[in-house]
């Protein structure tokens, strides 16, 4: 009965982490959304850009954060 008790109280625990990494994982899924939007205006803004170097690098900046938020989704799906 004790062990009954026990892991009754392990499951809520783990239900309670569970939706709590539900949470994140659309968070995060969301800023990813919203950094590709970014993204897709920032090639729109260079085609009409003289100032090609700083394009580049806020490019690769909003590339990096991409990347490290799919790595953050891939780490919270495993």
């Amino acid at each position: 009965m004790i062990l009954y008790e026990e892991l009754g109280q392990e499951n809520a625990r783990l239900q309670a982490l569970l939706l709590e990494k539900d949470k994140e994982i659309k968070q995060l899924e969301q800023s990813r959304q919203e950094l590709e939007i970014m993204y897709t205006n920032l090639k729109t803004a260079r085609t009409i850009s003289l100032y090609d170097k700083d394009i580049k690098d806020t490019k690769q900046r909003l590339t990096s954060l991409v990347r490290e938020i799919d790595k953050c989704i891939a780490l919270l799906n495993e």
